[in-house]
């Protein structure tokens, strides 16, 4: 009788353990699909954003929009520096696939011959870089830029120019910190 008391303790026991084990792998499982491919948490380092965006903001970046369309002008996305293991930039959108986009003496930004209406930069371009000349976006590539335009590295710089979707890793969601300014992003 005791033999047998002691076996059932031990199978809930054991019972016990691996529904613990299992209800944790799961969790893990989901946490990983959450982080890869629904969003994620990346913080600002820098004032290329500035004023939308401030150095030391933590940000909610969300993956799924993309899957269903394509990236808007003036989104704010996140994508990796190619030159640099684990470091992303945040800019904003302007030029979009088969446009042309330049930037002229002035500042003044155009795309497709036309004066880009926008109110995200706050001051007039001094060096439009390789936007001097009209630059033609690839049938996947996007153009850049940081809204302190003349603090930012972005597409008019040779080492970033032009980026291309897959390389997008989501969209700007929601700043959680500091929470004086948390806030939905648009």
């Amino acid at each position: 009788m005791e033999d047998e008391k002691k076996k059932k303790e031990e199978h809930g026991f054991l019972y016990e353990l691996f529904s613990m084990l299992f209800y944790l792998i799961l969790i893990l499982f989901v946490f990983f699909l959450l982080i890869h491919y629904v969003g994620q948490r990346t913080q600002v380092d820098g004032s290329s954003m500035n004023p939308t965006l401030s150095n030391g903001d933590n940000l909610i970046i969300e993956k799924i929009s993309y899957r269903f369309h394509a990236p808007k002008r003036f989104d704010i996305i996140v994508f990796p520096y190619l030159h640099q293991k684990k470091t992303y930039y945040v800019k904003r959108i302007i030029g979009l696939p088969g446009e042309t986009v330049f930037i002229d003496e002035e500042g003044t930004i155009y795309i497709n011959g036309e004066i880009l209406e926008e109110h995200y930069g706050l001051e007039n371009i001094e060096n439009p870089g390789r936007a001097s000349d009209e630059i033609l976006l690839g049938k996947d590539e996007y153009f850049v830029l940081g809204d302190n335009r003349n603090n930012s590295s972005d597409s008019r710089d040779s080492l970033i120019g032009n980026i291309k979707r897959k390389d997008i890793v989501g969209k700007v969601f929601c700043r959680i910190w500091p929470f004086s300014k948390m806030k939905r992003i648009t």
